[in-house]
């Protein structure tokens, strides 16, 4: 869900502040997926270290693809938490 689709369209200000709510939850998700035991090497390639560092790009990015399909709702709680306390000031 994109914030302000069906209002006025955001600021510049706010698509950064709502940028880094979606970041912050795609890092959330992936260390979420990393619990769960996506991108785990298998013995079955070669594994090492570059197969590691791989597979963590590649869970970031499947959490980023989450948040941009809607996500779990935390970036935009966040959003509009740091907009009202942006708000305050």
């Amino acid at each position: 869900m994109i914030v302000g689709s069906s209002a006025a369209p955001m600021s510049p200000q706010d698509r950064a502040l709502h940028h880094v709510a979606q970041k912050l939850e795609a890092s959330f998700l992936a260390e979420m997926l990393k619990s769960a035991g996506l991108g785990k090497t298998s013995e079955h390639f070669g594994g090492g270290a570059g197969e590691d560092q791989f597979s963590s790009f590649l869970v970031e990015e499947q959490a980023m693809y989450m948040v941009k399909a809607g996500g779990i709702g935390l970036s935009e709680s966040l959003f509009h938490a740091l907009k009202e306390k942006q708000n305050d000031q």
